[in-house]
Formats: structure tokens, sequence, C-alpha cells
């Protein structure tokens, strides 16, 4: 949607019943804002249930996990802030797809 210097702001679609990665970013920190659906997130420790309008964020170096568990599509805004945005600044803890 947008960037500039030490942030990215993207939109993801979440389909229904997909789940992304179980990850961590070493350069960056992350606020999710759901726009529409539900999200089930794992941030951190913490296990969250985020409606339309709720938001959680996302420090550098902590595990999370975006899923939706619904029939519905899941919109979510995402906005990327660190010195270093590079989608390669991704560890993945688990994946469903077989990607390191």
């Amino acid at each position: 949607i947008e960037s500039g210097t030490n942030f990215q702001v993207k939109k993801l679609h979440v389909k229904p019943k997909s789940r992304l990665s179980l990850r961590f970013h070493e350069k960056r920190a992350e606020h999710w804002v759901v726009v529409s659906g539900q999200a089930s997130v794992i941030n951190g420790e913490e296990l969250l249930l985020l409606n339309k309008g709720d938001s959680t964020y996302i420090p550098m170096g902590v595990s999370h996990c975006l899923e939706n568990k619904t029939d519905q599509i899941l919109e979510v805004i995402e906005v990327q802030s660190g010195a270093y945005l590079g989608e390669d600044d991704i560890v993945r803890l688990e994946d469903n797809y077989g990607r390191k």
C-alpha cells in the first residue's frame, strides 16, 4: 500500500481455513489491524482472537502467526517498522508449505 524510510504498509488476505507460518523477524516490528473477518493470532506467549477493528503489536524478535479459522476471507493491514524491511528477514519456526 505504502512504503518509506523505515516503514512499509501491506494489506494481507488470508483464505478461509488457512494459516501463515509461525515466524519472527530480527530487524522489524509489525502492527496488525483486522479490517474484516476474524483473526486467530499467536503473539509471543499470547493467543488472541481479533475481530474487525482490533489490533496487536508484534515487537522485533517475537514469534507470531496469523490464522483464519473461519469460512470468510480475513483482511489485515500490516504496518512494518524497522531499519530493514526485506522479505528475507523471516525466520520460520513452522510452515505448512515446507518453506524454510
